[in-house]
C-alpha cells in the first residue's frame, strides 16, 4: 500500500492555483475541439424524487442524439440514475458505447447501515448498471474513524463486481484541506477507479481548491504505482467555460494521459446541451 506523503498545500494557495489556470483556460485557442472532448466526457445525471421512467428514457435519447461522427462530435461518456432505473437504462443504451451508471450504497448521505448499502450496489450491478457512483460516510470520516472508510470502500468495489467504482468523497462537506486529502488517499488506496467531488445534492458542490488536492493526490499516486485513478467534477457545473477551466486544471496537473472518458468525466445536468449548443452554432 502507497503511504502518503504530508500535503502542506493551504487553502490561498490552492485558490490562487486554481484563478490561474482559469486566466489561461479562457484563452484556449482550440476552444470547439475541447468542448467535443468534454461532451464526451459528461456523465449525464437525473437523480431527483419525481424521476419517471418516461423522464429517463428522454435523457437516454437525449444523450445519443448528440453524436455526430461526420463532425467528431461524441456521444455522452454515461447516463447516471439511481438504482431502479438501471434496467431502463441499460437497455435503452444497447449498441452505443454510452455507460450505464447508478449512485448506490444510499447516495446522497451515506447514511444506511453498510449490509444494505452493498446490497442496493449489488442491484444497480445486477440490473445493468456499469458503474457506480457511492459516498463515503463523511461522519465516520470527520470522526476520525478511517478504518471505516477503508472498510466500505473495499466491500463496496468488491460488491461492483466487473462494474467500475466512483468514489464520491463530498468535498463540501469536508472544511479542511486535511479531510478532503485524507478522504481521497483512502478512497484511491481502498480500489476507487475514481474519485468524485461531489453529489450535487450540498452546497458548495465542485470548487477548483477541491479540485486540485485530489489531483495532487492522484498524481502523487501515479508516480509512485503507476496506476492512474480517474477523477470527476460534479455538482453546479453548468457552463462551458467551468467545464473548460476542470479540464484545464486536468490537464495543467495529469496531463494528457487522463484526457479521455476512461479517466476523466463531469457530472452534470444541464451542461451538454450547452456545450452541443456552442459546438454546433460555431462549428
Amino acid at each position: 500500500m502507497h503511504h502518503f506523503q504530508d500535503y502542506t498545500a493551504t487553502q490561498n494557495e490552492l485558490t490562487n492555483r486554481g484563478k490561474a489556470i482559469r486566466i489561461e483556460s479562457l484563452d484556449i485557442t482550440n476552444r470547439i475541439s475541447v468542448l467535443k472532448q468534454i461532451l464526451g466526457f459528461i456523465d449525464l445525471t437525473t437523480l431527483s424524487g419525481d424521476d419517471t421512467t418516461q423522464k429517463i428514457l428522454d435523457l437516454c435519447h437525449t444523450g445519443m442524439s448528440f453524436f455526430d461522427g461526420e463532425k467528431g462530435i461524441p456521444n455522452v461518456a454515461a447516463i447516471c440514475v439511481y438504482p431502479v432505473f438501471a434496467n431502463t437504462v441499460h437497455h435503452a443504451l444497447k449498441g452505443t458505447d454510452i455507460k450505464t451508471a447508478c449512485v448506490a450504497g444510499a447516495f446522497p448521505s451515506g447514511q444506511s447501515p453498510l449490509p444494505v448499502r452493498i446490497d442496493e450496489v449489488k442491484y444497480a450491478v445486477d440490473h445493468g448498471a456499469d458503474e457506480i457512483d457511492m459516498v463515503i460516510s463523511r461522519g465516520r470520516l470527520i470522526e476520525g474513524d478511517v478504518d471505516f472508510i477503508s472498510d466500505e470502500v473495499r466491500l463496496i468495489k468488491e460488491a461492483c463486481g466487473e462494474a467500475h467504482l466512483k468514489v464520491i468523497i463530498e468535498t463540501g462537506e469536508l472544511k479542511s484541506v486535511e479531510l478532503i486529502r485524507k478522504a481521497s488517499e483512502l478512497a484511491i488506496t481502498a480500489g476507487a477507479d475514481f474519485i468524485k467531488t461531489s453529489t450535487g445534492k450540498i452546497d458548495p458542490a465542485a470548487t477548483p481548491e477541491a479540485f486540485l488536492i485530489m489531483l495532487d493526490t492522484i498524481k502523487e499516486y501515479f508516480e509512485a504505482s503507476g496506476k492512474i485513478i480517474g477523477i470527476k467534477p460534479a455538482g453546479g457545473i453548468s457552463e462551458p467555460d467551468e467545464a473548460i477551466h476542470y479540464y484545464c486544471m486536468v490537464k495543467s496537473v495529469l496531463g494528457e494521459a487522463w484526457l479521455n472518458s476512461s479517466h476523466f468525466r463531469i457530472g452534470a445536468s444541464r451542461l451538454a446541451n450547452k456545450v452541443y449548443q456552442e459546438i454546433t452554432e460555431t462549428g
